[in-house]
C-alpha cells in the first residue's frame, strides 16, 4: 500500500472535510434515516427521532488517513473498522451483549499483543481490561449534543500535540481522529442533526486506548498521559458505573445518571454541558501536555490533584442534583 506524509494541520483539515462531507450526503440522501435512527424513550436526552450515523462520516475519513499516513497504526485502524462493522450488525440486526463484549475483547487482546514491546503478562492484562472499558465508557458518555464528538476533538488532539516532535504516524493518526470528529461535530453542536451513534462511539473508545497504549508503549507518553487526557469521561462513567454496581443494579443497561445527564437535567442546555466538559477537557489536557517535561514524582501529582479536583466537581453535582430532586418533588 503506498504512503503519504502529511502536515498534522492539513490531515485535521482533510479528515474534517471528509467526514462532513459524507455525513452531509447521508442525510441530503435520505440515507442516514434507513440506516440507524435514535427514537426517543423515557431515558433519553431528546424529543425526536435523530439518525445515528456520525460513525459513518469520522470512520472512513480518520482510518483511511491512518491507512495511508500511519503505516504503524494500520493494524489498530483494521481493529477499528472490526469493531465499526460489529457495531453496524448490532445497530442493523442486534446482537446479544455477550457477542458484542467478546468482539471488544478479541479486537483489545490482539491489539496489546502486537503493540506490546516488553511487559509482564500480568499489566498486558490490566492494560486490556482498561481498553476494553474505555470502548464501553465512550459508548456510555455518547447521550449529549457535542460531548463524544467535542471530547474527541481535544482528547485526540492532546494525543497529536504530544506525538508531534517525537511519533510523526501516531501524530498524524490522533490528528486524522480528531478532524474526523471536528467534522461530525459540525452537525451535532450546538443543535444535534445527528448522531454519533455506535458506530462511531465504540470504534473512538477503542483507538482512546488502542493509541493510548501504542504511546505509552513506544516511549511517547508515560502511562498516565492517556487517563489524564480523557479524565472528565473515565471519571464520569466510571463513577457512575461503580454507584450503580454497587446498588446492584445492571450496569449495562440504559439509564440517565451520568452527571452529563444530570446536568442536562437540571439545565435543560445540552451546549451549557458540554462547553463545561470541553473546559475540563482543556485544561486537564494543558496540565498532562505540561507535566510531560516535569519530575516523575510531580507528574504522577498532578494526575492525583486533577482526579481530585474532578470529584470535587462531581460532589458539586450530586449536591444540585439533590435540590433539584428535592425541588421537583416538592
Amino acid at each position: 500500500m503506498p504512503t503519504f506524509s502529511l502536515p498534522l494541520s492539513a490531515t485535521i483539515i482533510i479528515a474534517a472535510v471528509a467526514a462532513l462531507a459524507i455525513l452531509l450526503i447521508l442525510l441530503r440522501t435520505g440515507w442516514a434515516w434507513r440506516i440507524a435512527v435514535d427514537i426517543p424513550n423515557a431515558r433519553s436526552l431528546h424529543e425526536r427521532p435523530v439518525p445515528r450515523v456520525g460513525g459513518w462520516g469520522i470512520l472512513p475519513a480518520a482510518l483511511l488517513l491512518i491507512a495511508f499516513c500511519a503505516p504503524p497504526l494500520r493494524g489498530i485502524a483494521l481493529g477499528a473498522c472490526v469493531l465499526g462493522l460489529v457495531s453496524l450488525i448490532d445497530d442493523r440486526r442486534g446482537l446479544p451483549a455477550r457477542v458484542r463484549f467478546a468482539a471488544h475483547a478479541i479486537v483489545v487482546a490482539a491489539t496489546v499483543v502486537t503493540s506490546a514491546t516488553d511487559i509482564p503478562w500480568w499489566l498486558a492484562v490490566l492494560a486490556g481490561i482498561a481498553m476494553v472499558w474505555l470502548v464501553n465508557l465512550y459508548n456510555f458518555m455518547d447521550g449529549s449534543n457535542g460531548l463524544a464528538g467535542g471530547m474527541a476533538v481535544f482528547g485526540f488532539g492532546m494525543y497529536a500535540i504530544a506525538a508531534a516532535s517525537t511519533q510523526a504516524p501516531l501524530a498524524l493518526a490522533a490528528a486524522a481522529v480528531a478532524g474526523a470528529a471536528a467534522g461530525f461535530l459540525v452537525l451535532n453542536f450546538p443543535r444535534a442533526k445527528i448522531f454519533l451513534g455506535d458506530v462511531g462511539s465504540i470504534p473512538l473508545g477503542f483507538l482512546a486506548g488502542a493509541l493510548g497504549f501504542w504511546g505509552w508503549q513506544h516511549g511517547t507518553w508515560p502511562v498516565w498521559f492517556p487517563a489524564l487526557a480523557f479524565a472528565p469521561f473515565i471519571a464520569d462513567s466510571t463513577v457512575t458505573l461503580l454507584r450503580r454496581a454497587a446498588r446492584g443494579e445492571k450496569v449495562w443497561e440504559a439509564h440517565r445518571e451520568h452527571y452529563y445527564q444530570r446536568l442536562v437535567q437540571m439545565t435543560g442546555r445540552h451546549e451549557y454541558v458540554a462547553l463545561t466538559y470541553y473546559w475540563l477537557m482543556l485544561i486537564g489536557g494543558a496540565i498532562a501536555l505540561l507535566a510531560l517535561h516535569a519530575p516523575e514524582l510531580m507528574q504522577w501529582g498532578c494526575v492525583v490533584l486533577w482526579y481530585a479536583v474532578l470529584a470535587i466537581v462531581g460532589w458539586q453535582i450530586d449536591a444540585r442534583w439533590r435540590r433539584f430532586r428535592q425541588n421537583s418533588t416538592a
